[in-house]
């Protein structure tokens, strides 16, 4: 017991020391000497985007978050390839926002060839997105390099899912390095932003043996659903969040959570754990402090994994290695 113990102990200060090491290497003026331009370019690109279609937003902040739980932040899911990130189950036919990235590139690599990662570009496109649409803002840490592996499988071990239990996504994420604060508030991103009927199919139709629906949803709530996703319908995609018109940044989520309105089972499951549901009820407060959480945590998950210095490489071109 005390060797396990003494191993663990160590596991956390080496933990510590690659954290530290990280947050040595990123900065925000990483860019500042070699392509001062690029985030201003990076955030005029995203806005006319998001000018065109509002729903780029929360599929940009989608696209960063699932490029980070696998590998680490490094743009890997990027890449093209029959057995790629892009093809696990999680990400086939739902992941949207390639062509954004690949425009913001093709502009920023006539700036400055072959100086920013994708991997930066995906953390600055998911901020920026965010607070084109009027969302809130954070700092954005910049020094990560691209990495030349993506493998289906790990993603698919690796994201976390939305049937998954508390204690499923509490595991998936302090495998991260994050912790349960750091999963209730990202999942706040939940309030904009749209999902399948495919996935909506098992809390509708077929929760148990005891209950076709699942209980945990509010009737009425549960009734709107099925109305707009019919049984077997595995394509239309409905609003994350049912209670608004217009998609909009706030801390309704949480609301939704507590009252049996939340979309996923994964989002449920946050009030079924006493510090789980402590924490919802603090984002639910009026004020709430969940933008300021939210940007702390968005920070803190951009630094996964990732490669800087003479790790990894530059792309060219995000979809493909050099």
């Amino acid at each position: 017991m005390a060797m396990t113990g003494s191993k663990w102990i160590l596991s956390i200060f080496i933990t510590l020391a690659v954290v530290a090491a990280v947050d040595a290497q990123l900065s925000e003026s990483f860019y500042a000497a070699k392509c001062p331009r690029a985030p201003a370019k990076v955030a005029e690109v995203i806005r006319s985007w998001i000018a065109r279609d509002r729903t780029l937003a929360p599929a940009l902040l989608r696209l960063h978050f699932h490029d980070c739980f696998v590998r680490g932040c490094d743009a890997s899911v990027l890449l093209d390839g029959a057995k790629s990130e892009k093809n696990a189950g999680g990400n086939k036919g739902s992941l949207r926002g390639f062509n954004v990235i690949d425009d913001v590139k093709a502009k920023v690599e006539s700036l400055c060839p072959g100086v920013v990662s994708c991997s930066d570009i995906l953390a600055l496109a998911a901020r920026d997105a965010i607070v084109a649409m009027g969302g809130t803002n954070w700092t954005v840490p910049l020094g990560r390099r691209d990495g030349v592996l993506s493998i289906q499988s790990e993603a698919d071990a690796n994201l976390p899912s939305p049937f998954a239990s508390f204690d499923t996504l509490s595991s998936n994420f302090a495998k991260k390095g994050l912790t349960t604060k750091d999963l209730v508030v990202l999942s706040g991103s939940h309030t904009v932003g749209l999902a399948q009927c495919a996935v909506m199919q098992t809390r509708l139709y077929n929760f148990s043996a005891t209950a076709k629906t699942d209980p945990a949803l509010e009737p009425t709530f549960a009734a709107a659903l099925k109305r707009q996703c019919k049984q077997g319908d595995l394509t239309t995609k409905i609003k994350m969040d049912q209670t608004k018109a217009v998609d909009s940044w706030d801390p309704n989520y949480y609301s939704n959570v507590l009252k049996g309105k939340s979309l996923f089972r994964s989002d449920d499951q946050l009030k079924k754990n006493s510090v789980g549901l402590k924490i919802v009820q603090t984002m639910n407060r009026i004020p709430s402090p969940f933008n300021a959480e939210f940007g702390a945590a968005m920070v803190k998950m951009g630094r996964i994994g990732v490669l800087t210095g003479t790790s990894g490489q530059i792309r060219k071109k995000c979809n493909v290695k050099n």
